[in-house]
């Protein structure tokens, strides 16, 4: 039996589908409808939709339960897509239908989706909305900045940031105390250099719900891969595809300026800087070395041992 290749548009209030014969369908983004849809499609069916933040997990989820399926794709890459195609207008119709293009073409190279635990889901909320929070509180502080302000009023909103990012991190703490394997694998990757609670509850959400095959996979995933740009006998410079989660990418780099500072890492460091590179760059660097080391520790199930990252000596 051959597949049959759905695109779905994903919107707040509704979902515009594109199937086989052409057509295009709306229905309302709610569970009933959603349901009912899903239960006039054949077993072979593959739906594909854009990451479009909360929008598209309740189509994504109950596709998934129904036994389909599912395939949530980079947007950007998806946008790129149709502008290769050379599409000359831009609708939920038109999307709907690029995104079923898209899947026909490349769904034996994608990974489909697999939903994530509560616990999964809560840790990657809970770091997300925290790191929003910590972006707030800078511009408020800096919008503060020269006015007569910074005295009890500017005092109280500090103390009261202070206890929401607080009682945050309890929570954090509190889903991954939920769950002996986000427990010990957390415990594992805090004993990394520069690894804190919210970089390790990241990882632990990410590393428990998605099978990397290795390193290289979960470097890729985060966006820190170099991208190359050569061409015949020029050599172009390298920059990080940044394909990945912007947070995710973001926690990377302060772990390897924090691993920086360190007795431990800082001589390593320190010859990263030596080879020419600039600090941005050695900081990256390190912080890539350091992500592929959590891969190795979540793998292995030892602990961190910053004697590995140095080069071996005769």
């Amino acid at each position: 039996m051959q597949d049959v290749f759905i695109g779905v548009d994903v919107a707040k209030a509704e979902l515009v589908i594109a199937s086989e014969d052409q057509r295009r369908s709306t229905l309302p983004n709610q569970a009933r409808s959603i349901a009912q849809w899903l239960s006039s499609l054949p077993a072979q069916a593959l739906i594909a939709m854009e990451s479009t933040g909360a929008f598209h997990q309740l189509l994504a989820l109950m596709a998934h339960q129904a036994g389909l399926r599912v395939f949530v794709l980079n947007a950007r890459d998806v946008h790129f897509y149709a502008k290769a195609l050379g599409c000359r207008a831009k609708s939920d119709g038109v999307d709907a239908g690029v995104i079923r293009r898209y899947l026909m073409e490349h769904h034996q190279h994608l990974h489909p989706w697999m939903a994530a635990s509560q616990a999964q889901q809560q840790l990657r909320l809970l770091v997300s909305r925290r790191a929003q929070i910590v972006s707030h509180q800078v511009a408020l502080r800096q919008s503060l900045r020269g006015l007569a302000l910074e005295g009890t009023q500017a005092l109280e909103l500090q103390q009261s940031f202070k206890r929401l990012l607080a009682a945050i991190d309890a929570q954090i703490e509190q889903w991954i105390a939920s769950d002996e394997q986000l427990s010990q694998g957390s415990q594992r990757l805090l004993s990394i250099t520069g690894v804190g609670l919210q970089t390790s509850a990241l990882l632990t959400s990410l590393l428990s719900h998605i099978p990397f095959g290795n390193a290289d996979a979960l470097v890729a995933y985060c966006g820190l891969d170099p991208r190359a740009n050569d061409s015949g006998a020029k050599k172009g410079k390298r920059r990080l595809s940044k394909r990945g989660p912007a947070l995710l990418r973001r926690q990377i780099y302060l772990v390897g300026f924090a691993a920086s500072h360190s007795k431990a890492l800082k001589p390593l460091y320190e010859a990263i800087r030596g080879k020419g590179f600039t600090s941005t760059e050695a900081l990256v660097i390190l912080g890539r070395k350091l992500l592929r080391a959590a891969f190795a520790i979540w793998k292995s199930k030892q602990t961190f041992d910053p004697a590995r990252l140095y080069p071996k000596t005769a």
